[in-house]
């Protein structure tokens, strides 16, 4: 990998994926912060059906810590790890409304101090809540940086670090939702399984380490 050869994929994959953006729904910072929670291990549009309900009910983190768990529970079962989630949202919660007056907080530091925030989520809301130039790194990031040569690695921190050597870090929010879609809707296991590659745009740049 160079930066020349990271400026190609960029640029083909912008080609592909025509509105790179953040698919799950949310009008604050609460919102996004418990949708990110809850995507763990999960697809954006069940959790965009499960928050609509949930926040019809909980409405701000006040309401969410008060509300009784099992309730929680219940209305989050369908994303599957429910009594963990519900307990990190509810705690997260509390911590946001007591420490922080409802705010989010704007620095990493801070964000994974909350229940439930771990690096990749706390570098998601940093990026699309405020900007702030951070590169979150899930499975398909990790995917992805093994398919185009980025990194070899199965730490998330390493193939962060690897995805920076090469991309601008005014790239950083574009680059991930590139890749995380790419990886979503274009190339996954079951479009691999079915042989799909031969097709593929981004073959010319495809390491098929990853497969």
């Amino acid at each position: 990998m160079n930066k020349k050869i990271s400026d190609e994929i960029l640029d083909n994959l912008k080609k592909i994926i025509i509105n790179p953006k953040c698919e799950l729904n949310y009008r604050n910072g609460y919102e996004l912060l418990v949708a990110v929670i809850l995507s763990a291990q999960t697809k954006d549009k069940k959790v965009n059906e499960i928050t609509k309900i949930l926040f019809s009910k909980y409405k701000d983190p006040k309401s969410l810590k008060e509300a009784p768990i099992n309730d929680v529970i219940s209305i989050i079962k369908p994303l599957g790890l429910a009594k963990n989630k519900a307990f990190n949202i509810i705690n997260m919660a509390k911590d946001l409304n007591e420490k922080y007056n409802d705010v989010v907080p704007n620095n990493y530091d801070d964000l994974v101090k909350l229940s439930g925030v771990g690096r990749k989520t706390a570098n998601v809301i940093l990026i699309e809540l405020f900007n702030i130039p951070a590169f979150p790194v899930d499975t398909h990031l990790i995917r992805m940086s093994h398919i185009f040569g980025y990194s070899k690695s199965l730490n998330p921190l390493i193939v962060e670090n690897d995805y920076k050597k090469y991309i601008k870090e005014e790239d950083y929010k574009l680059a991930h939702h590139l890749f995380l879609l790419f990886g979503r809707y274009h190339c996954n296991t079951l479009l691999i399984k079915k042989g799909n590659c031969q097709n593929c745009k981004m073959k010319d740049y495809c390491k098929k380490t990853a497969r």
